[in-house]
């Protein structure tokens, strides 16, 4: 009998495939169309592109930062370890979602106008209460990220044009990235995952080869760490920048042939590698102590036309890594409000628009550029993107008959189920004592002094005063 179940999961993977491989063909077809070419992506490419995209943004800018506040080695150690981890959790994801997803159409169940999210994964394996629990760390971290974005937008342009203070530029580019209801998902960031890529290479290499060639400040001193809340607090932030993935399940479901999106993640974060660990090392070789005053790298480079350009590059992808961020919370209210299966861009757009208000708000609440990261990181991203994905992997299959009946089998590199619960339990372990435990209390004493030294609603955070010439350095 068990047998008979194993080949019923292996054609309902393959059914899933034949008809992914169906609306390929539709796309293949239609690719006369520039528009279709430009906007309509759901290949294997357009995936990585997504993911290396949508892994690293505004906090590449705050990763020499992080090296301040715990020194060169342990910031390098920690990006690859986080970021290895993060591949596995992004891993187990893809796993559940073919699992959940082959179950469902096993019932006749069929999503053609329906994206499946990660809420509705756990509620499908696991029960309602699992569903709770993904749906509020999910909704409130994707919500928390899209503030960040927003905060990025108005730290960063505060750079080329400082005669409007931050808080007036968050009520700006609020109203722009507002435009983004009308992307109606993410088969349609094809042409701006490309693009986004294309914009954190360059401002990673600007910041890379700006630093080297400014050389080290007069008097430049690397001392972290110093103190454990430092550590802890630029700990999760790294934390942070490896746990992108709160919209696999999304990416996924646009994907024409999502079982193929395994190690899609992993190697995004090969390329991410490639980005963050130069620009950040360079920066704060350059700067030092320096940096733990100056929570965007862009503030103590001199002013020139090729960081104008890298700031202007980061605005612009800010405002696509908003629209990855918001997308997911998009659809679960459109849910809510039952307009999820309208086929009508104008309708969708008019329900979305009340998501953006609470995000608006809150980053003129926040601005706290940086230290907003690491409390995020370690009260949100630890449980929605480590923990929660790890636990749910080991409780689908606790049974011998789940795993034997498992659509995704242990990857070749950790072939035995045991070493599969090692890691896990090892990562459950780990993220909830460090990142969670040490990283919460040290972001949140760091992210309550900002908030006394600068207060709510700052007006301008961690400006310099106004300066009477454009061409003037900061």
């Amino acid at each position: 009998m068990s047998e008979l179940k194993q080949v019923e999961s292996e054609a309902i993977v393959n059914e899933v495939a034949v008809e992914e491989r169906g609306d390929e063909e539709i796309v293949v077809e239609s690719k006369l169309s520039f528009t279709s070419l430009l906007w309509h992506g759901g290949s294997v490419y357009d995936a990585w592109f997504s993911c290396a995209s949508n892994q690293v943004a505004q906090v590449l800018l705050t990763l020499p930062y992080s090296f301040s506040q715990m020194g060169m080695l342990s910031g390098i150690i920690l990006q690859v370890f986080y970021g290895l981890i993060g591949s596995w959790t992004a891993y187990l994801i893809s796993i559940l979602y073919i699992e959940y997803r082959s179950r469902r159409e096993r019932e006749g169940a069929s999503f053609k106008n329906h994206v499946i999210q990660w809420f509705e994964v756990l509620d499908g394996l696991l029960g309602p209460y699992w569903k709770a629990v993904g749906l509020a760390f999910n909704c409130t971290f994707l919500l928390f990220g899209s503030v960040i974005q927003l905060i990025a937008c108005a730290s960063n342009i505060y750079y080329i044009n400082d005669h409007l203070d931050k808080r007036t530029w968050t009520y700006i580019f609020g109203a722009c990235c507002a435009t983004t209801v009308f992307i109606p998902s993410f088969h349609n960031y094809r042409i701006w995952s490309f693009l986004g890529l294309g914009m954190t290479t360059y401002t990673a290499w600007y910041l890379t080869i700006a630093a080297l060639v400014h050389g080290q400040t007069q008097g430049v001193a690397h001392s972290a760490p110093t103190k454990m809340m430092l550590y802890f607090t630029g700990a999760t932030n790294i934390l942070y920048t490896f746990g992108g993935h709160a919209v696999t399940v999304e990416l996924m479901h646009a994907m024409w042939k999502p079982q193929k999106f395994k190690y899609i993640y992993l190697l995004a974060t090969l390329y991410v590698f490639t980005l963050t660990i130069p620009s950040a090392a360079s920066v704060y070789w350059a700067f030092g102590d320096q940096l733990l005053n100056h929570a965007n790298a862009f503030s103590l480079l001199p002013r020139s036309g090729f960081r104008d350009a890298a700031v202007i590059l980061m605005l612009i992808h800010q405002f696509i890594t908003f629209g990855f961020a918001c997308t997911p919370l998009y659809f679960v209210w459109e849910k809510v409000v039952g307009v999820h299966d309208t086929r009508s861009i104008f309708v969708r757009a008019v329900a979305r628009l009340p998501v953006v208000i609470p995000i608006w708000f809150l980053a003129i609440i926040f601005p706290f550029f940086g230290p907003i990261n690491s409390a995020v990181g370690a009260l949100l991203v630890s449980f929605t993107v480590y923990i929660i994905p790890t636990l749910a992997h080991m409780l689908t299959y606790r049974t011998a008959e789940a795993r034997k009946n498992a659509v995704g089998k242990p990857p070749f590199f950790l072939p035995s189920w045991t070493a599969v619960y090692a890691l896990n339990t090892f990562i459950v372990i780990w993220v909830l004592v460090v990142g969670f435990g040490f990283g919460g209390w040290a972001s949140m004493v760091n992210f309550i002094k900002q908030v006394s030294t600068f207060g709510l609603f700052a007006k301008c955070y961690q400006c310099h005063p106004p300066t009477p010439s454009p061409a003037a350095h900061h």
